[in-house]
């Protein structure tokens, strides 16, 4: 993590500067003289012209940039070090050096990219809809939709809510108070507005009247950044007309920081690996504009939380710790029970089965929950079923009139990972339930017949490669699959996630009133298998549930918020020679454990399992959906199953001759054996890849 120097009420003495150079250190028998960038977790991905730089361990220091002297750029710290901003890098890469005055020399390539992007992501979706003025800012032209940057300010209340404030240095009568550290400050707001990586993104902290300076906090900042995620999960080709929001009374009124893009909403943009390049682009920024920042804990539900599971697995050091709310592990595992609830609402439309068989078919506390998939996420399944408004009718696909229409699928946002089908155009398929046995384990628990099994399994279809429904079953790729599991994804959480704190926050929605939600619990617990099979535990996702009600929502959000800042804080601290994952295991705080909340005042700690047990669940009882029904594993890595021998002495019924042929039928190939990896099938290439 990143260190922040220590807080100081008073600027810094210039005497520190000498006419040769700057003094970043006096001890004596000093480490070498170190060049660090402070902006950005890869030197070889900063964008935007500029970069944050640390010197530390040297006398009377020169800093050039390509041979250019910047060493005005930098100030002294309360450390001893030298922090500044070098702007006017060129496109490319960029050569920085510090010397000494005592010999010591240092050397740093730094790699810049345009603020517009891309960085690692890839080739750049076109057309791409600009949406700035929906923020406030001017008009824009694709392809980069790039406008001048806006700083407006808000102040908190004595009523609890956010108005705006047209001059920053009035104090209005009803101005509301923050505590930051244990000081009183003036609630006013600063919020940015721009574009970057042709996201528009928002920054907001309390402003103490003063611009911001990387080299001089702000006094209202607490030296922490919330990355706030929002959800979803759309195809892109266009800017979007939200962020996550930044103007959050939670986090600023303790002095956090805020930062979120549009291009972090996964309605918006159903690519973690996009979402990965704008929050590593904005939170660069961020750090150019305001200082070092001790961490950044990610923010967010649903897709919010897609996000952060994602990026700190593939992209680890974007995010210090996560809290992930009401989550899923990734997209692709996400649409199996999205797509299996359309065929299953299609199939049991035509009766047959009793409500009661219908859930238990689906493995949901409530039905409802099939329902809510296909009236909310189906469409991302089809080819324009999705499409956004702001998408014209008369560019989207047809497959009769534009063939090389625009698609709408959220599969277009991981087009630069999985490539394209050369037969149809579209992305290659992930999706796929062939040889997928849906209601197996209520027929051996007996809740459904034999003859229903039957007609279920060889009525039940597929879709194809547009999203439509078809007799027989769908289909992947093969090579697409491959390609997903090699870019995670599919999320191993082997990689980044093995030593990333997480507080996965879930709020309880499985038998919410009236009907049922889409964001059931068994998806926390999914992610915790495959945290425990890739790294052979989980003793660095702590898991606490919670019911919908306001009160212990906002009950819950402070604790999680406050006890992730101390485990962020402890490890920072720590100081030993433990590897990154001990270091997060043995740092987290003695308070925070497994649990549930009864009430906004009382929280239980206790082990939460699947299946759920103790009072936790009983209160919160956890659930399946219709893969886990099927036999899939806990883990839902496989996407498409290897199969094996239909074998009717496997099952505990005994089928008719018709009941065989239609089951015949329904699995030519055979049966899922989930007891082998799934096809394609692999471990990621590794962290931080580039496309």
């Amino acid at each position: 993590m990143t260190r922040i120097p220590a807080r100081v009420a008073t600027i810094l003495c210039t005497a520190a500067l000498a006419v040769t150079g700057l003094t970043a250190a006096t001890a004596e028998g000093r480490p070498d003289l170190t060049l660090t960038v402070e902006s950005n977790t890869k030197p070889e991905f900063v964008s935007g012209g500029d970069v944050l730089l640390r010197v530390e361990h040297g006398d009377r220091v020169h800093v050039r940039a390509n041979g250019r002297d910047v060493t005005g750029s930098f100030t002294p710290q309360p450390d001893g070090s030298l922090l500044g901003v070098v702007s006017g890098l060129r496109e490319g890469r960029n050569t920085i050096t510090a010397t000494a005055s005592r010999g010591g020399h240092a050397s740093l390539r730094v790699v810049n990219h345009p603020r517009s992007g891309p960085v690692f992501s890839g080739q750049q979706q076109r057309p791409f809809f600009c949406q700035t003025e929906v923020f406030g800012l001017a008009p824009a032209q694709q392809p980069l939709c790039e406008a001048p940057t806006v700083v407006t300010y808000a102040y908190r209340t004595t009523g609890g809510r956010f108005a705006p404030l047209a001059n920053p240095a009035d104090r209005p009568a009803d101005l509301a108070t923050a505590t930051v550290e244990g000081r009183a400050v003036p609630y006013v707001v600063r919020v940015e507005t721009g574009v970057i990586d042709r996201a528009v993104y928002q920054l907001a902290a309390l402003h103490d009247g003063t611009d911001p300076s990387p080299v001089k906090p702000e006094t209202g900042w607490n030296g922490r950044l919330v990355y706030n995620f929002g959800g979803g999960c759309n195809s892109g080709y266009r800017q979007g007309g939200g962020t996550a929001g930044v103007v959050d009374n939670l986090f600023l009124s303790q002095g956090y920081a805020v930062a979120s893009s549009s291009l972090n909403v996964l309605d918006n943009n159903c690519s973690p690996i996009i979402s990965a390049e704008a929050a590593m682009m904005v939170k660069e920024h961020f750090l150019e504009t305001y200082g070092p920042a001790r961490h950044t804990i990610g923010w967010g539900g649903s897709g919010g939380a897609i996000q952060q599971y994602d990026i700190a697995d593939a992209y680890p050091g974007i995010l210090d710790g996560i809290i992930p709310g009401v989550s899923f592990p990734d997209p692709l595992t996400t649409m199996g029970p999205v797509t299996d609830c359309g065929l299953l609402n299609a199939f049991f439309a035509k009766g047959g089965f009793t409500p009661e068989q219908q859930r238990v078919v689906s493995g949901y506390n409530s039905y409802n929950t099939c329902l809510s998939w296909q009236a909310t996420f189906l469409s991302r399944a089809t080819a324009t079923g999705s499409c956004d408004p702001i998408i014209p009718v008369e560019i989207r696909w047809d497959e009769a009139t534009n063939p090389d229409g625009l698609r709408c699928g959220a599969a277009e946002q991981w087009v630069n990972q999985l490539g394209r089908d050369p037969r149809n155009g579209f992305v290659r398929a992930v999706l796929d339930n062939a040889g997928v046995q849906y209601g197996l384990a209520a027929l051996e628990d007996g809740t459904i017949t034999a003859a229903q099994f039957a007609a279920l399994n060889s009525g039940v279809g597929g879709y194809d490669y547009a999203g439509r429904p078809i007799a027989t079953r769908t289909t992947a790729d093969p090579r697409g699959l491959s390609a997903a599991y090699a870019a995670d994804l599919v999320n191993s959480a082997g990689l980044g996630l093995r030593y990333t704190p997480i507080i996965d926050q879930r709020t309880y929605l499985d038998l919410v009133t009236p009907g049922a939600d889409i964001h059931t619990a068994e998806m926390s617990y999914i992610m915790r298998d495959r945290l425990s099979r890739a790294n052979g535990t989980h003793a660095n996702q702590v898991i606490i549930e919670s019911a919908p009600d306001p009160a212990q929502t906002a009950a819950a959000a402070r604790y999680q918020l406050d006890a992730m800042d101390r485990w962020l804080t402890a490890i920072g601290d720590d100081g030993s020679r433990r590897d990154k994952a001990r270091k997060v295991i043995a740092n987290k705080p003695a308070d925070l454990a497994d649990g549930c909340y009864v009430s906004a005042t009382e929280r239980i700690t206790e082990p939460l399992t699947y299946p759920s047990g103790g009072r936790c669940g009983q209160l919160y009882p956890i659930a399946a959906n219709p893969r886990l029904v099927a036999g899939a594993n806990l883990s839902m890595t496989t996407a498409k199953c290897r199969l094996q021998r239909l074998d009717f002495d496997d099952y505990p019924v005994t089928f008719t001759d018709e009941e065989k042929a239609l089951l015949r039928k329904a699995f030519p190939t055979g049966v899922c054996d989930y007891s082998r990896k799934g096809v394609s099938e692999r471990d990621p290439r590794g962290p931080w890849q580039t496309y």
